[in-house]
C-alpha cells in the first residue's frame, strides 16, 4: 500500500500544486479588497487636505484685506487729527445768572445836559410829568475829561453811568437829556459801553481807563425826538493766549415821542432806556476737537489687529508648510510600499 501511494504521489505532483495555486488564488482573493480600500482611503485624506488648504489661504487673503484696511485707517486718523488741529472749532456756551457786574455806560453828550435819571424794575416806566425839565437824577454818575485816544490833541468830555445789574426783576435805566440848540442838521448822542463800572471807579488812572475803553469797544448812537431802547447782552471771547475779552451786543428799537409840550419850542430831548436782554453770558473759544488720547487709543487697537492679523498669517502659513510636507511623505511612503 506504501509503495502504491508513493507511486501515486510521484506520478500526480501538479495536484498538489494546482491545489496550493487554488489556496493562493482564494487568499490573493480575500486580500483584494483590503488593496482596493487603501486605494480609496488616501483619496478621501487628499480631498480633505486639498479643501482645508483652499480655506486656509481664503483665511489669509481675508486677513491681508484686513491689514490693507487698517494700514488705510491708520492713514485717516491721522490725516484727520493734523487737520483738526489746524483748525479749530469755536464754541459758543451760555451762562445763566441772576445779577450782572453792572456795566459802564459812557456819554458824550456835547452840549446836551443830563435833565433826570432813574431806574426802574419790571419794565414799568411811569410818564413824564415835567419833561424838558430838571428832575431827579438817581443814578450813578462820574463826569471825566480825557484826551481823544487817536487823536491825542483833543479833549472829550464823557459822563459815565451806571448801568443796571438786576436782571431777574428787569432792572433799567431811564435817561432824559436836553439840548437848547444846535448847529447840526441831526442831532444824536454817541455813547459806549464797557463791562464794569466798578471797574471804573477803582481804577487810579480814570483817563487812561476811557482811553482804552474807546480804543476797545464800539459806540452806538441814539437821537433826540424819540424815545431810544437798548437791550444788551454780554459776548465774552477767550483768547489763544488765556486772555479774555469782553464785548456788547445790543438791540436797539426806536419809538417816536410825541411833545405834549403847549409852546412850540426849538430844544431837543432825548430819552434812552438800557436794559438787559436776557440772563445768559455767552461764552465764544476756540477748541481742538482732536483729542490726542482717543488717536493713540485708536492706533493702538489698529496696531494690535494688524500684529494679530499678521501673527495669524504666520501661524497659517506655517500650518500650510506642515500639512504639505506631511502630504508629501505620505505619498513618498505609498510610492515605496508600492
Amino acid at each position: 500500500q506504501l509503495s502504491e501511494d508513493v507511486e501515486r504521489a510521484s506520478e500526480n505532483p501538479t495536484e498538489e500544486r494546482g491545489g496550493e495555486m487554488e489556496v493562493r488564488e482564494d487568499t490573493s482573493s480575500v486580500i483584494l479588497p483590503d488593496s482596493e480600500l487603501g486605494t480609496t482611503a488616501p483619496s478621501l485624506r487628499f480631498s480633505k487636505t486639498c479643501l482645508k488648504n483652499v480655506f486656509s489661504v481664503i483665511l489669509l487673503f481675508i486677513y491681508l484685506l484686513l491689514m490693507a484696511v487698517a494700514v488705510f485707517l491708520v492713514y485717516q486718523t491721522i490725516s484727520d487729527f493734523r487737520e483738526k488741529l489746524n483748525h479749530p472749532v469755536m464754541s459758543v456756551s451760555y451762562k445763566e445768572v441772576s445779577l450782572y457786574d453792572a456795566p459802564g455806560i459812557a456819554f458824550y453828550p456835547g452840549k446836551a445836559r443830563l435833565l433826570s435819571c432813574k431806574h426802574h424794575y419790571y419794565d414799568h416806566i411811569p410818564p413824564l410829568i415835567n419833561p424838558g425839565q430838571p428832575g431827579d437824577i438817581e443814578c450813578t454818575t462820574q463826569r471825566i475829561n480825557y484826551t481823544d485816544p487817536f487823536t491825542n490833541q483833543t479833549m472829550k468830555y464823557a459822563l459815565v453811568v451806571q448801568g443796571p445789574r438786576d436782571v431777574k426783576k428787569k432792572e433799567l435805566v431811564f435817561l432824559q437829556f436836553h439840548l437848547n440848540g444846535t448847529d447840526q442838521d441831526f442831532s444824536a448822542i454817541d455813547y459806549l459801553l464797557f463791562s464794569s463800572f466798578q471797574e471804573f471807579i477803582n481804577s487810579p488812572e480814570k483817563a487812561e481807563f476811557m482811553k482804552d475803553c474807546e480804543s476797545s469797544y464800539s459806540s452806538w448812537k441814539f437821537s433826540g425826538g424819540f424815545r431810544t431802547w437798548v437791550k444788551m447782552s454780554l459776548v465774552k471771547t477767550k483768547e489763544e493766549d488765556g486772555s479774555e475779552t469782553v464785548e456788547f451786543k445790543q438791540e436797539t428799537s426806536v419809538v417816536n415821542y410825541i411833545d405834549q409840550r403847549t409852546k412850540a419850542r426849538s430844544d431837543q430831548l432825548f430819552f434812552v432806556v438800557f436794559e438787559w436782554k436776557d440772563p445768559f453770558i455767552q461764552t465764544v473759544q476756540d477748541i481742538i476737537t482732536a483729542n490726542p488720547w482717543n488717536m493713540i487709543a485708536l492706533l493702538c487697537g489698529i496696531f494690535l489687529a494688524l500684529f494679530k492679523a499678521a501673527d495669524f498669517a504666520k501661524l497659517s502659513v506655517k500650518w500650510m508648510i506642515k500639512i504639505r510636507k506631511r502630504h508629501l511623505k505620505r505619498s513618498q511612503a505609498m510610492n515605496h510600499i508600492n
